[in-house]
Parts: structure tokens; C-alpha cells; sequence
């Protein structure tokens, strides 16, 4: 017997093999929008452009690969390597290298993102950053098929999984009101940031069914987590229930890879010997054995805070503790807006804006506009400038930072911002004026659907940016539109 078996089991080898190849998948998109969003974004010349923001906040404070150097073209560098070496892991690289060399491929893979996301600023300030790095940082410590999968880091999957749905959970249930007398998703299909292709057709499912949504969602949440902890085949099943619901989500709306890194996690509880006979794996080397328990207590000494943070009546949620994102806290939708609100940004040109003068509007890729386009597909795929125009749309102060260096390119015809946004009303030149109005939203009925052909019906609310030229003030942050 190979020393240190007891510390390993071949049991788990169909989780660890899920695990290894779905994350594989996750990184790949993840780079892939960091490869192809990242110059009008946080670029040089960006919105929010990387060296200003490294010049502002101290290296402790979000350590970066990019603090040696940055320059667009070393960045995309790193997001298109990172993208081949996660498409190399999940075709199976990890597996065919010895184990000492595995490790370091799975590091430089959570090294890359993580200084990506350390210095994404507002664009990377969601809770599946962060729960991309956790995640990637325990497969580090996976192994590949030269061990047995370690039990320890498998059973800490499932400490992550559970801290994913149980953190949600409670905060809808310590949040909104409608989450307690089961009326959330009579609104959430139509108010959630970015609707798909089926939003339409879940909000207008009938009441009582939504009731039923909302309590399935607590059963998911708040009790099949606990779950995940008891003897084989519970855990499966436990696994198996989240999962289905997750893809439920991914039916209903668009949430980047939230759902499916969820998914993955969850299937690493799945007992691989109910689909086939276990490999006989080998037992760990000694050193990769310290290592794995040396990350063990690390992870649950720093799981301290998000557990306070859990029990705690004043939950936050998506939050990290530490600047490595190692181990974070989870959450969403704490409340549920039962109104929905876009931006609809258009432009001009003319010189002077007057009554009667001919707006044509920017269409975004993901988010609403024409009432008569039923939204579409994105996730898992990260339409990042679309979701914060959702942020912008619920409180200006989202938009403070970057909605004028927005404008301004629009007024400059820049190509990299406009290859963000789906149609370019102005194709030929730039326009003299560009305006964004706030306007209500809401799904239309069936009877208005036949009707008129509109999956939303909108209504104008108020200017969110007057006509706006170049070399004038931009409201919302104090800066100039040039």
C-alpha cells in the first residue's frame, strides 16, 4: 500500500474529473470575455483604465501580475494565454503530465485571473469572480490521475458549494419581504438584470406556480446544502437537486457562469461508484499530502469570517475577505425590484438639439432596448458593459465612474467601445450629440404580443444625460465628456 492512502480515496474520481474538466470550461469563457472586453473597458485608453487605477490603490490591497507591467498588449498576452492553457485543461492536459507539473498549470491558470480581477475595478465586482478564484485555487491541489483524489479538498468543494446556496438562501430570507410570502418571482423573471430568450414566458407563467418557484428555491437553499455532508447516495441527490435547479436559472435569465460553476461544484459530490467501477488510484506522494493539509487549515482558518458573516443579521453578500479571494461570502437577490428601469442611450446628428430632431438609438448586445428584439442567450458568456447599465439604470451612482469616458467615446466613434454594443446607429461618423433616457420597461401580455409583435411595452420616465457634445460636462461624475 502506497504510504498515506488512508488520505485519498479513488472513490471520488468522478467528481474530481467533473470538477477538474467543468472549471476547465468556466476559465476558458472567463478569458475569453477578459481577451475580448478589455480595452474599451479598464484598457489604456479605457473607460477605466488599469495604470490610473494601479496608481490609486496600493499593491496589498489587490496584488497583480500587472504591477510589474501593464500595456494592452501584454494584457491580452496573458487573458489568451490563460484561455489556451484552460482550453488545454479541459481537453485533458492535467492528466497527462506528471502530478508536480499538473500543479503548476492549474497555479498559473489562478495567478492570471486572479491579477486580472484584482484589477478589473467596478467590471469585475461580481460574486462569480470571486468564486471562480476559490474554486480555482482548490484545484490546485486536486491532483490528476497520478493520486487519488484527496478527500479533504473534496470535502471542502462541498463547503464551497454549500456556502454558495446557503449564503443566498439567508439573504433572501433575512432580505425582501416577497421572499418570505413567496411573491418574488411574480417579478424577478421581468426586473432581473438581464432577461432570456424564456424570461418572457416564466413571467407570464400563473401565479400560484410562482409560489411554488419561490419555495422550491428555499428547499434548495436552505435545506438540500446540509445535505451535501450526509452519507452516499444522499449527497448525490443532494448534488443532483442542485444542480437541476441551477439549470433552471440558466433557463430563466442570463447570469454569466454563476449557474454552471455552481453546477460544477455541486457535481463534485457525486459518488462515482454509481456509474462506474473506481479506478485503482494511487495514494498521495508524501510532500503533495502536507501540501493538501496545509491548505485544509488555511481554508478553514479564513472560513472564520464568512461564517460569522452567515449567522450574522447584517449578512453582506459577494464579498471577499482577502485580496487573494481564497475564501468569500455569496449571495443574491436579497431584494427584488418590481420595476424595471432602462437607459436607453441615442445620438444625433445634428448640431443643436431642438423638437423635432431625429434621435437613433445604440443597441446593446444583451440588454433591453427595441421592445419588438426578444433578449437573448448570452451566459455563460459575460456581457459586462450590459449588466452595469442595468446598475446605472437602478441608481446613477453605478454609472459615476464611468458613464461620461462612456459618452465621450460614443462621441469619438471609438471601434473598441462600439464593438461592445450590438448595432452603431452611426456607422459612417460619429454623432454631434448623444442623450440617454430613462425609460420603464415591463413584458408585455400575450394579448399584446400577438398584437403588436412587442415582447416589452416602455414608457419614458426622465433624461438620465441631456444632449451631450464633446468638450461639454458630463453629469454624474464631474468630469468632461472630452
Amino acid at each position: 500500500m502506497e504510504p498515506f492512502a488512508w488520505f485519498a480515496s479513488s472513490d471520488y474520481w468522478l467528481g474530481r474529473l467533473v470538477f477538474q474538466r467543468g472549471l476547465a470550461g468556466v476559465y476558458l469563457v472567463a478569458f475569453l470575455c477578459a481577451a475580448l472586453q478589455f480595452r474599451p473597458l479598464i484598457g489604456e485608453r479605457g473607460m477605466t483604465p488599469v495604470p490610473a487605477y494601479l496608481r490609486r490603490v496600493p499593491a496589498r490591497r489587490a496584488p497583480s501580475l500587472f504591477r510589474l507591467h501593464y500595456s494592452d498588449r501584454f494584457f491580452a498576452v496573458c487573458a489568451w494565454t490563460g484561455a489556451g492553457l484552460a482550453l488545454a485543461l479541459a481537453a485533458g492536459a492535467g492528466d497527462a503530465v506528471p502530478l508536480a507539473v499538473s500543479m503548476p498549470l492549474w497555479a498559473v491558470l489562478w495567478g492570471l485571473y486572479l491579477s486580472i480581477v484584482n484589477v478589473g475595478q467596478t467590471w469585475y465586482g461580481f460574486g462569480w469572480e470571486s468564486l471562480l478564484l476559490e474554486a480555482g485555487f482548490l484545484a490546485i491541489f486536486l491532483g490528476n490521475d497520478e493520486t487519488a483524489p484527496p478527500v479533504l479538498l473534496m470535502w471542502l468543494l462541498r463547503w464551497l458549494v454549500f456556502r454558495v446556496e446557503f449564503g443566498a438562501g439567508l439573504i433572501k430570507l433575512r432580505g425582501d419581504r416577497c421572499w418570505r410570502d413567496l411573491t418574488c418571482l411574480c417579478h424577478h423573471h421581468e426586473t432581473q438584470p438581464m432577461p432570456g430568450p424564456l424570461s418572457w414566458f416564466f413571467h407570464r407563467l400563473p401565479r400560484p406556480l410562482h409560489k411554488v418557484e419561490a419555495a422550491a428555491n428555499h428547499v434548495t437553499q436552505l435545506v438540500v446544502p446540509f445535505l451535501l455532508f450526509a452519507p452516499q447516495p444522499v449527497a448525490t441527490a443532494a448534488a443532483l437537486t442542485i444542480a437541476v435547479t441551477q439549470l433552471w436559472l440558466v433557463l430563466s435569465g442570463n447570469f454569466a457562469w454563476l449557474n454552471w460553476i455552481t453546477i460544477v461544484l455541486a457535481l463534485s459530490a457525486v459518488d462515482g461508484r454509481l456509474v462506474a467501477e473506481a479506478p485503482n488510484l494511487p495514494g498521495p506522494p508524501l510532500w503533495y499530502a502536507v501540501a493538501v493539509t496545509a491548505v485544509t487549515v488555511l481554508v478553514l482558518a479564513l472560513s472564520v469570517r464568512p461564517v460569522r458573516n452567515l449567522l450574522s443579521r447584517r449578512q453582506a453578500m459577494n464579498r471577499s475577505f482577502d485580496p487573494l479571494h481564497l475564501v468569500n461570502t455569496y449571495g443574491a437577490f436579497g431584494t427584488v425590484g418590481r420595476v424595471r428601469y432602462e437607459i436607453v442611450v441615442e445620438g444625433t446628428t445634428e448640431p443643436v438639439a431642438r423638437e423635432g430632431t431625429v434621435w437613433r438609438a445604440y443597441e446593446f448586445r444583451g440588454k433591453p432596448g427595441d421592445v419588438r428584439r426578444l433578449p437573448r442567450q448570452f451566459a455563460p458568456y459575460h456581457l459586462r458593459l450590459d449588466w452595469m447599465m442595468w446598475f446605472a439604470a437602478l441608481s446613477p451612482a453605478y454609472a459615476a465612474q464611468w458613464f461620461g469616458p462612456f459618452v465621450e467615446r460614443l462621441l469619438e466613434g471609438d471601434r473598441d467601445t462600439l464593438r461592445l454594443l450590438r448595432r452603431d446607429p452611426f456607422p459612417g461618423a460619429p454623432p454631434a450629440l448623444v442623450r440617454a433616457r430613462l425609460y420603464r420597461y415591463r413584458f408585455t401580455t400575450w394579448r399584446e404580443l400577438r398584437s403588436t409583435g412587442a415582447w416589452w411595452e416602455r414608457t419614458p420616465v426622465r433624461d438620465f444625460l441631456p444632449p451631450t457634445r464633446l468638450g461639454t460636462a458630463a453629469p454624474g461624475d464631474g468630469s468632461r465628456a472630452a
